[in-house]
């Protein structure tokens, strides 16, 4: 095939993928490095079987296509990833001379994928005012604990007891902070350009200093990702909630992978972004209860006795207001959140 045509395919939204006779990879587009969570560089030469745990169903349509030389249609591919991502796919494959194949892929879930935003959008708006009316509810009585505390510590004689009041007091303000942030207008957020491996390595030592014993996390950075402008702190609290509900969520017995990868040619919120980073939290823990899948963003839920159920919302709050989204998936053994946070202006 020549180079002119790995051009044109390059700048697809679908996901192709080029294999020779014996189904060794030729050529990847962009869109397929994206859907399968792949590097084209390291996918090159070698066989199917690297991307795909199950390939018999791809396998007969490609049988299909080279039996009747002729375009073949799978409507209803299911495929799951070495990257344990089961996708449902619509597949066509091609015959090409040189006993050559083109295999297309159209995924069958975007239309729920964009009801989804939809859903979210709306959702992250009533959040959003429910949160701030807490805010202002809450802001008065951390003023009165506050002032409390300051005169209890001005009656004490002891240095020592002076340390409680100045926790008490130092919450308070890290609170009272955080309630000013849930009120301040989204267009006084501070973006600037940053490294999200430094957020992820904040939250990475905190955790681990809150549960130093039985939980392992794991760094899989691509350390070639390039600045992303957002607010540093709002993006370490995105981080935090999630990885902290996984450890809370395990007991602090079990292992998380924060993992960071590129993304090429994705759609958020019905815009087109060139590149976005990924980034995904995985944990090996009990899973998310079924009950709380479809609400698990709401203010107020949560799985836990002990939980307030906001972590997730203002999560969810923060990827919003990054042009980003914020999605999971869930079974016992194994629980992913995906952040896709856009790199650039969207595409005309």
């Amino acid at each position: 095939m020549p180079d002119f045509s790995y051009l044109t395919l390059d700048s697809l939204s679908t996901a192709v993928i080029l294999v020779d006779g014996v189904l060794h990879v030729i050529y990847l587009n962009p869109a397929a490095e994206n859907l399968f969570e792949v590097s084209g560089k390291n996918l090159l030469e070698n066989s199917l079987q690297l991307v795909f745990t199950d390939t018999g169903q791809l396998a007969n349509a490609m049988q299909r296509a080279l039996h009747d030389n002729a375009s073949y249609i799978e409507h209803e591919l299911v495929l799951t990833t070495h990257a344990h991502n089961k996708l449902q796919l619509r597949c066509t494959v091609t015959p090409l001379p040189a006993n050559r194949l083109l295999l297309e892929f159209h995924p069958m879930d975007r239309p729920l994928k964009l009801a989804r935003e939809e859903q979210m959008l709306d959702q992250t708006q009533a959040s959003r005012l429910l949160l701030r009316n807490l805010a202002h509810e809450i802001k008065n009585p951390l003023g009165g604990i506050r002032g409390a505390a300051q005169l209890l510590e001005q009656e004490l004689d002891k240095p020592a007891l002076r340390e409680y009041t100045q926790v008490i007091i130092q919450e308070a303000d890290r609170l009272r902070a955080l309630m000013e942030k849930l009120l301040t207008p989204q267009s006084n957020t501070r973006h600037s350009a940053l490294n999200i491996h430094e957020v992820l390595e904040r939250v990475r030592s905190v955790v681990l200093a809150e549960m130093p014993e039985g939980l392992t996390i794991v760094r899989d950075y691509d350390i070639s990702l390039p600045a992303l402008i957002g607010d540093k702190e709002q993006l370490i609290q995105v981080v935090l909630n999630i990885v902290r509900n996984a450890a809370q969520a395990m007991q602090g017995e079990g292992k998380i992978v924060l993992r960071t990868r590129v993304a090429r040619q994705v759609t958020l919120f019905k815009q087109r972004h060139r590149l976005a980073i990924m980034v995904q939290i995985i944990d090996n823990g009990p899973g998310i209860p079924p009950e709380l899948r479809d609400k698990i963003f709401y203010p107020l839920v949560s799985g836990r006795a002990d939980g307030h159920g906001l972590g997730l919302t203002l999560a969810q709050d923060f990827v919003s207001q990054h042009s980003g989204t914020i999605e999971f998936d869930s079974e016992p053994g194994r629980t992913c959140f995906t952040v896709m946070l856009p790199l650039q202006a969207a595409s005309e």
